[in-house]
C-alpha cells in the first residue's frame, strides 16, 4: 500500500455569510495516484483542494498533509509537499523571463545556486521549453504559458501536485502533450489532481475520480464507474465523453456488452463483439 499523503478528517469549509462550500468530507490520497476531481460550478471541488496546500484552512474537521495537520502550517511550508497549478497562468506568473519564473521557487526554498540550476534545466527539458527560457512569460502563447506555470510547480518537487482545469485554453496539441506530462508526472513518482471539466483527460488518463455536488463528495471510484452510472452523471448536470455516450447506447441496443472511454477501448470491445457473433 503507498504511503497516504492527504488525509480529510470530516472536512467542512464554510464561507462567510453562512455559504458551505465542503461538507463532512472524508478522504485519504495516496502517492502516485492519477485523480481526478468533478463537478458542477459551485460543487466544492476548487474549495476542496485549496485545503491541501492550505491556500484554504477547514472550519471544521482536519486536513492532514504527510502526518501534519495544515492549520497551524503557511502555504509556503505546505507548498514544498503539494504544488498548486493555477487554472490562468496570468494569476501566477510574474517574472520578467521564463527561466526567472523556473528560478524563483526552488530559490525561494533556500536551495543553492547548483541546485536552483539543476532543478530549472530539468524542467526546461520536461515541459520542452529550451526555446522560450529568455522570452518574457506574457510574449509567449496562452498554452504554453500554462506549461511554464506547471513547470514552475515542477521546479519545487512536491509530492502532489493539483491542476485546476489543466487544457483550458489549450489547443488539440498542447491537450495531447498536457495529457502525456501528466502521466509522466506520475510515472516519476508524483501524486496528480486534475480539477477539470474536460471529460476526455478523465477516461483517458486518470486512474480515480472524485465525484462533487452540492459541497458533498457523493462518489470515489475509477472513471469507467462513473461514466457507465448514468443516474450519477445525470445528478451532477455533466456528460461522459461522447464515445462513452455511443458506446451507452450501443450497449443498450445489446451490440456490445461493456462501456469504452476511448476510442481505442471502443475499437477493442466492437471487435470483440465482432469476433463472439463470427465464430456463432
Amino acid at each position: 500500500m503507498e504511503e497516504v499523503l492527504i488525509t480529510c478528517d470530516n472536512l467542512s469549509h464554510v464561507y462567510s455569510g453562512g455559504v458551505v462550500a465542503v461538507k463532512e468530507v472524508n478522504l485519504k490520497i495516496r502517492r502516485g495516484e492519477l485523480i481526478g476531481i468533478i463537478g458542477q460550478n459551485g460543487s466544492g471541488k476548487t474549495t476542496l483542494v485549496k485545503h491541501f496546500n492550505g491556500l484554504l484552512k477547514p472550519t471544521y474537521g482536519k486536513v492532514i498533509i504527510k502526518g501534519e495537520e495544515t492549520t497551524n502550517k503557511r502555504v509556503q511550508e505546505l507548498s514544498r509537499s503539494v504544488g498548486y497549478v493555477f487554472q490562468n497562468p496570468n494569476h501566477q506568473l510574474f517574472a520578467k523571463t521564463v527561466t526567472a519564473e523556473l528560478e524563483f521557487g526552488p530559490r525561494n526554498l533556500g536551495l543553492s545556486e547548483e541546485e536552483v540550476h539543476e532543478r530549472v534545466e530539468k524542467a526546461i527539458e520536461f515541459f520542452n521549453l529550451d526555446t522560450y527560457r529568455d522570452q518574457h512569460p506574457y510574449r509567449i502563447s496562452f498554452p504554453l504559458r500554462k506549461l511554464v506555470g506547471m513547470a514552475s510547480i515542477y521546479t519545487m518537487r512536491p509530492d502532489v501536485f493539483i491542476l485546476d482545469e489543466p487544457t483550458t485554453g489549450q489547443d488539440n496539441i498542447t491537450t495531447r502533450i498536457v495529457y502525456q506530462l501528466i502521466r509522466r508526472l506520475r510515472d516519476e513518482g508524483s501524486t496528480v489532481i486534475c480539477v477539470a471539466h474536460d471529460m476526455i483527460l478523465l477516461a483517458e488518463v486518470v486512474e480515480r475520480m472524485i465525484v462533487m455536488r452540492d459541497s458533498v463528495l457523493i462518489a470515489d471510484t475509477d472513471p469507467k464507474t462513473v461514466f457507465s452510472d448514468r443516474k450519477l452523471m445525470s445528478s451532477t448536470h455533466l456528460y461522459p465523453p461522447q464515445i462513452t455516450e455511443l458506446s451507452h447506447r450501443l450497449k443498450d441496443k445489446n451490440f456490445i456488452n461493456t462501456y469504452a472511454l476511448s476510442i481505442d477501448e471502443m475499437q477493442k470491445v466492437t471487435d470483440q463483439q465482432l469476433q463472439v457473433k463470427r465464430s456463432k
